[in-house]
Order: structure tokens, then C-alpha cells, then sequence
């Protein structure tokens, strides 16, 4: 077997050959899930179903997480955030103290060996609380906020939708501590604005309205982000004009209000992919968290919570990029941003030809199918990978130097000799859909 790895020294990106895959785990047909995300993730060997509501990342789907993933914590930082990685077993003490034990219906419970009583974390407020009262009890350490992107645990029923609702997902959850409603508020609203900045990052700009939900127990409100797609899981109501939504559990309770009283909705099908709470001292006072204000009485401390689920929206991704029959991964997800599919046999001499050396240096990741296996065989399991651009290197390159390079995100498809290709290359312009007019 062919086994061949090379590494951008400039941008620390792989230039991967498809020979050197062990097995390419692609599917010839698609799995009997009922949910389209999870469908082609199977089909292009992104995932595999261990059972109901867990899956297994295999090596494409590990290297999109890790892009979501880098994609939040970068923006978490930026909003002042510290990145902790906190315990998923938690103690049933902690729980009871909040009075969630009993009254959350999602827990997984289980015992240890000595009989006591656990649970695996669906959400972390019962563990942040009391660690971060160590570090906040002078007036002068507020605000601050930390996060975690970590293994969450759900005990769901019924779980469905593929990567959408999970008993073992992936996500990112913020936590922040105020010492006044006015620094909660100001806050929440970054919070907004780092969600839209993700979720456009990730090939969803346009597409993700913030919906006001019920704030259960916290508050009259909170907001979640909805995803419009014909292909969603929830009900919401739609003002494009506002570029705001009501989900459709609260929207006879509120449309009523003042400022909704004029505008006009439509209902809308939607995928969930992150919600935001104003959570108050619900946590705090549980935990005995106060803090010393500057005339040496004790305050309440309120919080707040920012959760988004980053396996999910990998999910929900698909689901809204996808033509139908495969994905098709926006830029800045895309595990390999260019497929180069080579069709003759001397695949070393055209390699070369190629000057691959150069592609080395560009900020991207790179497929080479160099496989001995027929053109139908490649040009599928493209389709399934889902690259942005595929390039395909065939007899028109080996008689004329020509390549056929395909926008699948557009569907066009353009011939270009070596020179133009690889100026294209490294002005980024194949990317740029506005090139192919």
C-alpha cells in the first residue's frame, strides 16, 4: 500500500494521499436513519452508530469537530473567558443541594463501587458554582466567566435526528458571574454577538435567527439560536423583517406584547443550535456564593448561562448545507478544501507535474486520490467527502495540461492550464464564487 504524509511547514496543514487511508470508510448506500445529517455522515464516513443517540467520530468527522470547536473557543476568548475542563461524573450531593436531582429527567444515575450515588453531567452549573466561589468573593474580581467544551451526558427517551439529539454529544458552555443585572446584561448581549460571528463562521450567515423561548425557572425569557431549514426539528415563528423568532411554545403567550402587537410571522420549521439563560441567583444563593461589595456587605452574585452544542451543530450543519445527496461543507469547515482526483495510471510523473510542492505551501488542506480504483469509485467518494473544490486530473491533463476544476457549492466547473491554476491557487480565488461568473 501506497502510505505517503506530507506537512505545510509554512501552515501546518496535510497535503493527505487517499492510498494512505487503511480503510476510506465511505458507504455505497445510505444507512436506514430517518435524519438526513445522519445519513451522510454515515454514507461519507464522518460517523459510525454505536447505538440510539451515540456515535463514534471517525477521522473526517473528528477534524470537522475540531474546526467547530476551534471556531468557539476562539470567540469564548475573546470574550474574556478562561477554558476549564470540569469533571462528567458528579456527585449526587452537589445535585440535591440545587434540587435537580430529582426534578431533571434526563440524569444519568449510576453507582460507584462504594455505593454512592452519581450522575454523568448533562450541564455543569452544580460543578462551576461552588469551584469558581473559591476565586470570586472580593467585589473587585468581577465580572468573569469560564468555559468547557466537553462530553455532555442526556438520558433521552427518545433520542433522534442523528447528531441532533444525543444521550453522548459534544459542547461548549459559558458561565458568567455579575455583580449587578446591568453587567449581566451587557454581557448576554456579547453573547449574542459571539454566537452570530460562530455561526456565520460556519456557513450558516443568514440562516440562524435569535428566537425568543421560555426561560423556565430563571426568567419570563430566554433566547435560543434557530437554524431555518425545511429539514428542522422545531416550530418557530419567523419575522424576517425584525430578523428575529418566536418558538412556537411560548408564541400564543407573547404575541400579544407591545412590541410584537404589529409585525408580521410565518411559521417556519428550524433546528436549535445554542440557547442562552439569564440564570440570576438560582445557583449562586444554592451554593452560598456571594460576594463583599465595596462597603463590606454581602451581595448576591448573579449568573448566567451560554450553552451550544457543537456536535449538533455539525448536524444541523449538514442538514442546511447539503444538496440532498451529499454534503457540502462550507470553507471553513471542509476537512480537505481542495480533492484532487487522478484518473491516469503514472500517478508519480503527474504528481510532480503538478508541483504539489507549491500547494504545500498554501493554507489549506489537501486530498490527493491517487488510489487504484476506477473514475466512478473516486468521483463518488468525492461527493461524499464533500470538498468545496474538486479537481479533476485526467487525459485532458495529460495531453494538453489541462484540469477540470469543479465549485460543488455552486455546481460549476471550469478548464484551467497549470499556470492559471495555479495563480487561482494562490490568490484563493477558487473560493470566491463570484470567479466562476
Amino acid at each position: 500500500m501506497n502510505c505517503k504524509l506530507t506537512v505545510s511547514k509554512k501552515s501546518y496543514m496535510a497535503i493527505e494521499f487517499l492510498s494512505s487511508f487503511t480503510v476510506l470508510p465511505t458507504k455505497s448506500e445510505l444507512s436506514d436513519e430517518p435524519s438526513l445529517n445522519a445519513k451522510l455522515l454515515e454514507k461519507g464516513g464522518y460517523v459510525r452508530k454505536l447505538m440510539s443517540g451515540v456515535y463514534t467520530f471517525l477521522p473526517l468527522g473528528v477534524k470537522v469537530l475540531n474546526k467547530i470547536e476551534n471556531l468557539v473557543r476562539q470567540e469564548m476568548l475573546k470574550l474574556g473567558a478562561f477554558e476549564l475542563l470540569m469533571p462528567a461524573l458528579h456527585p449526587k450531593e452537589l445535585w440535591q443541594q440545587t434540587g435537580r436531582w430529582d426534578s431533571v429527567d434526563v440524569l444519568f444515575k449510576l453507582k460507584a463501587a462504594s455505593d454512592k450515588d452519581l450522575c454523568l453531567g448533562p450541564t455543569h452549573e452544580e460543578v462551576v458554582t461552588p469551584l469558581l466561589k473559591e476565586f470570586g468573593r472580593s467585589y473587585k474580581k468581577f465580572p468573569f466567566c469560564a468555559f468547557q467544551i466537553q462530553t455532555k451526558f442526556r438520558n433521552e427517551l427518545r433520542p433522534k435526528s442523528g447528531l441532533l439529539r444525543c444521550r453522548e454529544f459534544r459542547m461548549k458552555d459559558l458561565y458568567s458571574f455579575h455583580t449587578s443585572q446591568e453587567c449581566l446584561d451587557e454581557f448576554y448581549e456579547r453573547v449574542k454577538v459571539a454566537y452570530f460571528k460562530i455561526f456565520n463562521s460556519c456557513g450558516l450567515e443568514g440562516k440562524v435567527f435569535l428566537t425568543f423561548a421560555s426561560g423556565g425557572i430563571f426568567s419570563d425569557y430566554s433566547h435560543e439560536f434557530q437554524a431555518v431549514t425545511d429539514r428542522g426539528e422545531d416550530d418557530i415563528y419567523l419575522c424576517e423583517d425584525q430578523k428575529f423568532a418566536i418558538n412556537e411554545e411560548i408564541f400564543e403567550q407573547v404575541k400579544n406584547r407591545d412590541d410584537f402587537k404589529n409585525l408580521s410571522f410565518r411559521k417556519v420549521r428550524a433546528i436549535e443550535v445554542g440557547n442562552i439563560f439569564k440564570l440570576g441567583t438560582k445557583f449562586s444563593n444554592a451554593f452560598n456564593f456571594s460576594y463583599t461589595a465595596v462597603d463590606n456587605t454581602e451581595k448576591e452574585v448573579l449568573m448566567g448561562c451560554y450553552g451550544l452544542g457543537t456536535s449538533r451543530l455539525l448536524g444541523a450543519i449538514v442538514e442546511v448545507c447539503s444538496d440532498g445527496k451529499s454534503i457540502v461543507w462550507p470553507k471553513s469547515l471542509a476537512p480537505y478544501l481542495y480533492t484532487f482526483i487522478l484518473l491516469q495510471p503514472d500517478l508519480e510523473s503527474i504528481a510532480k507535474k503538478l508541483r504539489f510542492d507549491l500547494l504545500e505551501a498554501q493554507p489549506f488542506d489537501c486530498l490527493i486520490d491517487d488510489r487504484l480504483e476506477s473514475a466512478g469509485s473516486k468521483f463518488n467518494d468525492a461527493d461524499l467527502i464533500g470538498s468545496p473544490i474538486v479537481v479533476i486530473v485526467g487525459e485532458k491533463f495529460k495531453k494538453a495540461g489541462v484540469l477540470d476544476v469543479k465549485n460543488r457549492a455552486i455546481n460549476k466547473s471550469k478548464e484551467f492550464d497549470l499556470q492559471s491554476f495555479t495563480e487561482a491557487i494562490f490568490q484563493d480565488k477558487f473560493l470566491k464564487n463570484k470567479f466562476w461568473d
